[in-house]
């Protein structure tokens, strides 16, 4: 093997700024999606579990919808096809306000939020019916038993699969690549075009993710250890 490795090309100049750069838009992505995902998906948990129908029937669609597309037509949707129905002045602000980015997390959090409202659901389900009733029955409303009963039970017995749903979608900010958000894989994707230092460049992006996720599991890992369901410790 001739290849001569040289990681020091990958930390001149101004690469180390093009890295962190792309570091801070991949966590900006990340947390900006991981919001949107857990506000709509708490919300749709809620209206799922009311018995309405017609809301079942809608958030069902939008569940199965946004779990069986991939994730970069979804992102491609936003990007390409969302702008060319907006009127012109919306359109025109999101290019003025980085639209590669905001469509971007929109894209991504709607898909996770499905996820989400799934886990939460099955969360809910988890918990003994009596503590609704007992709940309706000392006089709360069934909005105020879901938020002060019911979710804080489900989010204690759902923190391993949002966990894994966070992981998921730190990952998945990857493509948002793909319509030109220079990300942390985009980045390393510059640097190797041009400082040709194919394995080097990505060499420290795989580190930068690995670092990144093992701090998400390692808080997850607290979380649960802190937050475990009532009578599991």
């Amino acid at each position: 093997m001739n290849y001569v490795f040289d990681f020091g090309a990958i930390f001149q100049g101004e690469y180390p700024a093009l890295l962190l750069r792309g570091l801070l838009t991949t966590l900006a992505l990340t947390g900006c999606a991981w919001l949107m995902a857990m506000g709509i998906g708490s919300l749709f948990a809620v209206l799922r579990l009311t018995g309405s129908r017609i809301a079942n029937a809608l958030i069902w669609l939008f569940v199965a919808f946004h779990r069986n597309v991939p994730m970069l037509v979804h992102i491609m949707v936003w990007y390409f096809g969302v702008p060319a129905i907006l009127p012109d002045a919306a359109t025109d602000w999101l290019n003025r306000n980085g639209a590669e980015f905001q469509l971007s997390m929109i894209a991504i959090g709607l898909v996770m939020s499905a996820y989400v409202t799934e886990d939460l659901r099955s969360a809910v389900r988890a918990i003994p019916p009596g503590q609704m009733e007992a709940s309706r029955a000392l006089g709360l409303s069934y909005l105020k038993t879901m938020r002060c009963v019911i979710l804080p039970q489900a989010f204690r017995i759902a923190i391993p699969p949002l966990l894994n749903q966070t992981l998921l979608l730190f990952k998945n900010t990857s493509l948002a690549m793909a319509v030109g958000v220079v990300e942390l894989t985009a980045a390393g994707r510059e640097i190797e075009n041009y400082t040709f230092r194919t394995f080097e460049a990505f060499a420290v992006v795989t580190a930068l993710y690995l670092a990144i996720s093992f701090v998400i599991m390692w808080g997850g890992a607290h979380l649960s250890k802190r937050y475990a369901p009532l009578g599991s410790r």
